[in-house]
């Protein structure tokens, strides 16, 4: 109970010194030319003090054939409203697929029309990736939905029903092309060509790789160190922001048994909290690693993650 106490006034007080509030380590790149993250914990609120450090994890490349797909496809206008087209719709769920698609335009400006994507719907996980896809040239702008729904499951039972909209008439609905990574959850395909649906509500999707994705050589060194810089602080969290090197990160912090791949809980400290993007990394961690972070955001944005750590913190008294 003291440790609580404890614990509760010094994440609660304002404190003066960057070296009082409570070091936060973002498992990610930071985003230029600002990054929300660094700019929400960076700012005292509501009596909160936060230290912000950013430790990239993941390195990306674009995978060829992918790429090459969705470049002829583009090239060809299959991805189109009419009836013939091959595809009537787009989906992103990650930044990183958004910038393989930025690329693919970039490669490929022609007219001021290029894409020649304005009159299909464009399915959107959520604010970072709507963001990153209001980037991408188009005249007129390309039509994004979605938002709003913040994870994979809500945006598929949202497109149900905005797709059927969009192409009312249509006994059967034109596929949709889902640009993805090499890692990524099957929940959209499921609920959109689940067989249970009647045929005018069912949806083809086709998942195309268009970018891999690795853990970056110096991502151990990088966190033992930023670990060690932090270890005298009475609390501190890290934020997970993907399940790539979520190994490496339970193994920094000394939780990882090597011979069952396991957490020991008996080698956890409490003085260290784990907070995820989502459920998609909450879930892994369970299943993979038997291991329950304390908090997931409700949705995946700096102001959710902020929310969550709060409402724990709070919770400590």
């Amino acid at each position: 109970m003291l440790f609580q106490v404890a614990f509760f006034l010094f994440c609660i007080v304002p404190m003066a010194s960057g070296s009082s509030k409570v070091p936060v380590l973002l498992l990610k790149t930071k985003s230029t030319p600002t990054d929300a993250y660094e700019e929400l914990f960076s700012t005292t609120r509501d009596g909160f003090g936060f230290e912000p450090t950013f430790v990239p994890v993941l390195q990306h490349k674009f995978e060829d054939e992918g790429m090459q797909q969705v470049g002829k496809l583009l090239r060809e206008r299959r991805i189109h409203i009419y009836a013939g087209a091959k595809y009537g719709g787009l989906i992103f769920t990650s930044q990183r697929a958004v910038e393989a698609f930025a690329k693919l335009v970039e490669d490929g400006q022609g007219d001021e029309k290029w894409p020649h994507l304005q009159n299909i719907p464009i399915y959107s996980v959520g604010p970072a990736t709507t963001r990153a896809l209001k980037a991408v040239p188009q005249t007129p702008p390309l039509q994004i939905f979605g938002e709003h729904t913040g994870n994979g499951d809500a945006l598929a039972k949202f497109l149900l029903d905005h797709y059927e909209r969009w192409y009312l008439g249509r006994l059967i609905k034109p596929s949709l092309l889902f640009l993805v990574g090499e890692q990524r959850r099957d929940i959209i395909p499921k609920t959109l060509m689940d067989e249970a649906l009647p045929d005018d509500r069912r949806i083809e999707v086709t998942e195309t790789v268009v970018y891999g994705t690795g853990v970056m050589e110096s991502f151990a060194n990088d966190f033992k160190d930023v670990l060690q810089k932090t270890a005298d602080r009475p609390s501190r969290w890290v934020v997970v922001f993907s399940p790539t090197g979520c190994d490496s990160m339970l193994q920094g912090l000394g939780l990882l048994e090597e011979n069952t791949g396991k957490i020991n809980r008996s080698k956890e400290k409490r003085t260290t909290y784990i907070a995820t993007i989502g459920p998609t990394t909450r879930d892994y961690l369970k299943r993979t690693f038997d291991y329950e972070p304390d908090v997931c955001a409700e949705k995946p944005s700096p102001e959710g993650v902020w929310q969550c750590i709060t409402d724990f913190m709070k919770g400590q008294t």
